[in-house]
């Protein structure tokens, strides 16, 4: 019994699919298809003929959609039955216009939701707080049903609210006050939602009269956020409410809708609230809470926003506290943009000023000990918000207007700072030296010179100066920067000018500005209280100079990093500038002062892993650090570039996918090597290749992965081979066949445990096809790892019903009929196989069929076990891939075996 011969050129020739020319004209599979659609429409007109109308589309239409003309009849029905739909339809298109009717800006207007969170954030105190509760307790309603009656008690719910039935919680932490001030937006809603609009009205007056007490006056900017944030929920509510009572007909209003297509009832119920807004006796309440509503202003007047502005601007002038009033027009400029730009001019803030250096002002900072500077500083939002309406996309004569205005000012810091802030980026570049000159002249007593000098550099960053004066601008704000003593202020504004010097300058001065931030921030440790700021400063740097050949040559780049002492910000570093290496390093380098700094980097991260270190966090430290060892190339020097892996590997010997890759590289070295002396190794290079060999079988087995230990053995076993080295291939792959008992039952697998036969499967149908060049050993008999694999498969517990046995032995088949050709099917270069060594020998093919037999019996075994156990399905697949492979292994004289294979399949079957 023997298998029959092949030829597998002639069988390959055979079944090639025939080559037939196709002339594919314009088609593409690539080019979209263009569908041309006809409509005939029939004119009604007598004597009038037929049109036909053609229309193209780039996308495949939908015949079904096409024949209903894009209508759904079940959702037609549904619609006509259900009054839901009306309101899911209202709300579609109240969405659309919450859209539509924000203010008409660009993306390049910074909205003020991205400004609140600094806010909220920067403002904060220590002292305690107090805020005014209501009662909110509902009266019962009167059996009266005049409407008169109805009104008389809804303003004496507003009178009681006035007079007193409120009580005062005190000593509140700032974490508590918000908490209640969410409390508070919550109870807005629910009032809302369950039809009590008075109390909701009387919830709003509440929060807006907050905004009159100044009594912890560094947390009023945080404050005031906190509050608006309910009055923007009040206007929305009531605007809501009023639109849906537009709706006619399932038909709400258009999305420009004029006054006139608003119904008398909900023009009425929009007086009403104004009117209740009109009876508020307190300036603010009544200031803020008709602001909220401004936009419904809409739904009776299409010019009606715009004369109520002058009014409530009008009505700012009665509010006394300077910091309270600058606010309220920064309200006013949120909920009345864009019209509302044109009514602030630069006299609104001379009159400003005027009453910040008052008697008033002055006493009330004397009372709660806050200095003249850290005040100012509270202004900065409002006016910031103020002036961004003001200059946004305004001429660049505005610009002038105002720096002449702050002249007149006597160059005040605040409003210049302001200004700066809130014009267009390329204006104030232009317009460098004149804004330094004006901070020169500013008084420093009242607001920092240096935050002026920060203000300016945030726009360099942005736009830059006339080339000329490049140089001179940097030497006059450093000069003002390095004199900084405190060392927040200082990096504050280090921080900002980094960022121009590596745009505008070479690495002489960044090497300059580096040297001087750590000659600020060494002493007495000063560093460790400013890390987001040197985080940033780095981010800045290697932004601009992303070539690290260049990088490294900086002096003080190194001794920078040395100031990130907090492991956790170090690592974060360090992450920071491999991306920045991964990103731009376009040639693989081998640079001694990049391969060192990169690798004390990569050691920092490596070092940090630990045992509550998380796996993504390993993942991803890996990726860095294999991206850098991917980079590194020493060329044709290739015992250069295995020191550096062998260097590698005890540097990185925490993190197993590092340890993976050093393995891939170290084995890619080898098949180099092998190309460059087109397989014909010399003495040097052989035992070079073997030493590639040996740091891969010394590395394997520190891995904690099973199956990544065993397609290692596997692929660096081929290597080996590949470059003759047999005893070393002999050894992974008698290593491999020895870890496959090791092999468990459930892996885990993206984080799930899953059954491992699936992955046994696969791995040993690939150790299978590389066995067949593996040339016997003279001293291990023949075709021993072909035994041994045997034999620890049929030693291997499989899973009770699992059909992956059978399949093994079904390829084990394949696999020995393969070696019984005398060619076999493919070779490796400049290696003797079996069919080489043993010339088609009768002994050599006796074994094979030895084997045969013995594999075949184990799967009539398991075919009996299974028509026993009436798997009747399992059993006819089985007996039918055995039916299939069988002519490829036996000759006619193995007709015997055929026939019990045939037996089982009629049992079976």
């Amino acid at each position: 019994m023997h298998a029959r011969s092949r030829n597998y050129v002639s069988e390959s020739e055979v079944c090639k699919l025939e080559s037939v020319p196709l002339d594919f004209g314009d088609y593409h599979p690539l080019k979209p298809i263009t569908v041309t659609e006809s409509k005939t429409k029939k004119m009604n007109r007598k004597g009038s003929t037929s049109s036909t109308s053609s229309s193209s589309s780039s996308s495949m239409l939908d015949p079904l959609s096409s024949v209903l003309d894009g209508t759904d009849p079940l959702s037609l029905f549904a619609a006509a039955a259900d009054p839901v739909t009306t309101t899911a339809t209202m709300d579609s298109t109240r969405k659309k216009r919450d859209k539509d009717d924000s203010p008409a800006v660009g993306s390049d207007f910074e909205p003020w939701s991205s400004k609140r969170g600094e806010i909220l954030a920067r403002y904060t105190t220590t002292e305690k707080l107090s805020i005014v509760s209501g009662s909110f307790s509902r009266k019962a309603a009167t059996t009266g049903s005049a409407v008169s009656e109805k009104v008389r008690t809804r303003l004496e719910e507003l009178d009681d609210l006035e007079e007193g039935s409120q009580k005062e919680l005190l000593n509140l932490t700032q974490q508590d006050y918000m908490n209640r001030i969410e409390e508070l937006n919550q109870s807005l809603k629910d009032a809302w939602s369950s039809d009590q609009k008075v109390k909701a009205l009387k919830i709003v007056i509440q929060c807006s009269k907050l905004l009159s007490d100044t009594t912890v006056i560094q947390f009023y900017p945080s404050k005031f956020v906190l509050i608006t944030d309910i009055l923007d929920t009040f206007g929305k509510l009531v605007y809501e409410r009023i639109q849906s009572m537009c709706v006619d007909n399932r038909v709400s209003l258009p999305d420009n809708f004029s006054p006139e297509c608003v119904n008398d009832t909900a023009k009425e119920t929009c007086l009403n609230w104004f009117f209740k807004i009109a009876s508020i006796r307190e300036l603010i309440p009544r200031f803020y809470v008709e602001a909220a509503i401004l936009k419904c202003n809409k739904f009776l007047s299409k010019t009606g926003i715009s004369e109520c502005l002058p009014r409530l601007t009008s009505m700012i002038r009665g509010i006394g506290d300077p910091l309270v009033a600058v606010y309220a027009r920064a309200y006013l400029c949120r909920v009345g943009y864009p019209p509302i730009k044109y009514l602030f001019t630069a006299t609104c803030f001379c009159l400003l000023f005027q009453q910040i250096h008052g008697d008033t002002v002055q006493n009330q900072l004397i009372v709660q000990c806050v200095e003249i500077p850290l005040y100012l500083t509270l202004y900065s939002p409002a006016i910031d918000w103020i002036l961004q309406c003001i200059a946004y996309r305004a001429p660049e004569i505005l610009l002038t207007e105002m720096m002449e205005r702050c002249k007149k000012l006597g160059n005040n810091a605040l409003l210049l700072n302001s200004v700066m802030s809130a014009f267009r980026a390329e204006f104030i570049a232009a317009r460098s030296m004149d804004f330094i000159g004006m901070i020169k002249e500013c008084d420093e007593s009242g607001f920092p010179k240096h935050l002026l000098f920060r203000s300016l550099g945030l726009n360099l960053a942005l736009a830059d100066p006339p080339e000329n004066d490049c140089l001179q601008i940097l030497n006059e704000a450093w000069k003002v920067i390095t004199k900084l003593k405190n060392p927040q202020d200082y990096i504050n504004c280090a921080e900002v000018w980094v960022e121009y010097t590596c745009r505008h300058f070479t690495k002489r001065e960044v090497n300059t500005v580096l040297a001087d931030v750590i000659k600020h921030m060494t002493p007495d440790r000063a560093f460790e209280d400013a890390y987001p700021q040197l985080q940033s400063i780095i981010q800045k740097v290697i932004t601009y100079i992303y070539d690290f050949s260049l990088l490294f040559s900086v002096e003080k780049f190194l001794p920078f990093l040395d100031m990130f002492q907090k492991e956790s910000v170090r690592v974060e570093v360090c992450k920071c500038i491999m991306e920045s290496f991964i990103k731009h390093q376009q040639e693989s380098t081998k640079d001694p002062v990049i391969l060192n700094a990169l690798l004390h980097i990569c050691k920092t991260m490596h070092d940090s892993v630990n045992a509550l270190t998380l796996e993504d966090e390993k993942r991803m430290l890996a990726a860095l650090i294999n991206g850098f060892i991917k980079m590194v190339s020493f060329g044709r020097d290739f015992e250069q570039q295995l020191s550096f892996y062998v260097e590698a590997r005890s540097t990185f010997c925490n993190l197993e996918p590092v340890l993976v890759q050093l393995i891939h590289s170290v084995n890619q070295l080898a098949m180099e090597t092998r190309k460059v002396m087109k397989g014909n190794h010399s003495r040097k290079t052989a035992a070079f290749v073997r030493a590639c060999v040996a740091f891969c079988f010394i590395t394997i087995p520190s891995l904690s992965s099973i199956f990544t230990r065993l397609n290692l053995y596997l692929h660096s076993g081929q290597v080996a081979l590949a470059n003759q080295c047999l005893s070393q291939a002999d050894a992974f792959f008698k290593a491999a066949v020895s870890l496959v008992p090791e092999v468990p039952k459930m892996i885990s697998v993206d984080g799930k445990m899953r059954p491992s036969d699936a992955f046994l499967l696969e791995f040993l149908c690939n150790f299978f096809s590389t066995l067949l060049v593996v040339p016997d050993h003279p001293e291990q008999g023949v075709l021993f790892l072909v035994r041994g694999l045997l034999n620890v498969i049929q030693d291997y517990t499989w899973e009770d019903n699992s059909d992956d046995k059978i399949r093994i032995y079904t390829n084990v088949l394949h696999l020995l009929s393969a070696m019984t050709q005398e060619a076999y099917i493919y070779h490796v270069d400049k290696v003797d196989s079996n069919d080489t060594l043993y010339g088609g020998d009768s002994k050599f093919l006796a074994e094979i069929n030895k084997l045969c037999e013995t594999v075949i019996a184990q799967i009539l075994d398991h075919l009996k076990t299974l028509g026993k156990e009436e798997n009747w399905r399992q059993c006819h697949s089985h007996s039918f891939d055995c039916c299939v492979v069988t002519p490829k292994i036996c000759s006619l004289s193995a007709l015997p075996v055929v026939s019990s294979w045939l037996s089982n399949f009629s049992l079976c079957k």
